[in-house]
């Protein structure tokens, strides 16, 4: 008896050594197809996670048929996903705080400094992460689109050219800019443009030109304005569920957030560098005509965003501090460059080296 008791023992301990020497395995939702960026992204992300855990922990990519957008919440709480890439402005109700920084969204020309200044942003601000909390989540980073134009079924080359025009609104902002410039915006998912862009439903969309590819809106527009109207920001690329997160050791998380912020810049390089080129090729394949705005349309353009951002920063304390630090980013990405990597040892300094990961998001 004794024999089998030290026997059984043994094996116990001999289990548990193997179980501690496989690496962790998180299910990872990008929530999204193949063909978009967030894929890619997350497809880097196990890259670096294997990388800066020296290969104790993975992720498990799963698609957008496990889980979607609009899913994420529940399957971040239920534990379907340990990490899912979480759209604050999907769900609004739970974020009306973090969303302050979408409501500037006509502030953005460059994709890189916008992606950092809503990571900077949130990670510091308390209310946002009171709102994360909430949500079930840590928030450990954002990205951005490239800067919005105008696909449409219709020519658009002049400010006349939009009046009545139905145009796909991402938001708020870009729902008052239609409306200054006499179109009707139409709140609609961004992944039922096409269908109602072939139907006639809607006459264009204000989006990432990238869209031409993610959406296969190539297949339907005939026209494209290259009107800068700003920057799809607010997203939070790697939520990680709270259960998830205290669940690890504090090298572990700051582990997982290294690869996380490493992970974060190829969201916007992607979207807003690789693909755009992709776009633009497609584009001109495709015969669709390409135009740039006139002097008049652009300085009346440029105009009401100014005066849109600014209406803003004057009325809200957090988005004067999101305004300040789309200042700051613009700047550093200037003297650093586009480089993901580079930008993201940058990040690191600025952002995540003094975050203490024995407290954040607990």
């Amino acid at each position: 008896m004794k024999l089998w008791n030290l026997t059984g023992a043994a094996l116990a301990a001999a289990l548990t050594m193997t179980g501690a020497a496989q690496a962790q395995s998180f299910v990872a939702a990008p929530a999204a197809p193949p063909a978009h960026p967030a894929a890619y992204m997350y497809g880097k992300f196990a890259e670096f996670l294997d990388e800066e855990s020296n290969g104790n922990m993975s992720a498990n990519i799963v698609g957008p048929e496990v889980v979607s957008l609009p899913q994420m919440k529940d399957a971040l709480q239920t534990g379907l996903a340990a990490v899912g890439n979480s759209l604050p402005l999907y769900f609004a109700a739970d974020f009306p705080q973090t969303g302050v920084a979408g409501d500037l969204a006509l502030a953005g020309r460059s994709p890189h400094a916008m992606g950092w200044a809503m990571t900077e942003w949130v990670v510091n601000c308390e209310p946002c992460q009171q709102e994360y909390k909430d949500f079930g989540g840590v928030f450990l980073g954002s990205g951005s689109s490239d800067v919005y134009v105008l696909i449409t079924t219709e020519p658009v080359e002049t400010i006349d050219d939009l009046q009545g025009l139905r145009l796909r609104s991402g938001g708020a902002p870009y729902s008052r800019w239609a409306e200054n410039f006499g179109a009707t915006p139409v709140n609609l998912p961004v992944g039922q443009t096409f269908e109602a862009m072939s139907q006639g439903t809607i006459d264009g969309t204000m989006a990432s030109i990238a869209d031409m590819l993610s959406y296969r809106l190539v297949d339907v527009a005939t026209n494209v304005l290259r009107v800068p109207l700003g920057t799809y920001h607010v997203t939070s690329n790697f939520t990680v569920a709270a259960d998830t997160w205290a669940d690890m050791s504090v090298e572990e998380r700051e582990q997982f957030a290294k690869a996380a912020n490493r992970a974060d810049p190829q969201l916007t390089d992607r979207w807003a560098y690789q693909m755009p080129s992709e776009a633009d090729a497609a584009v001109a394949e495709a015969g669709i005509a390409d135009n740039q705005p006139s002097d008049d349309f652009l300085a009346a353009s440029n105009a009401f965003a100014e005066q849109d951002v600014q209406s803003r920063v004057e009325a809200n304390p957090l988005a004067a501090d999101f305004a300040a630090l789309i200042e700051k980013w613009d700047g550093i990405v200037a003297e650093v460059g586009t480089d993901p990597e580079a930008l993201a040892a940058r990040a690191w300094d600025e952002i995540w080296a003094d975050v203490d990961f024995a407290s954040y998001g607990m």
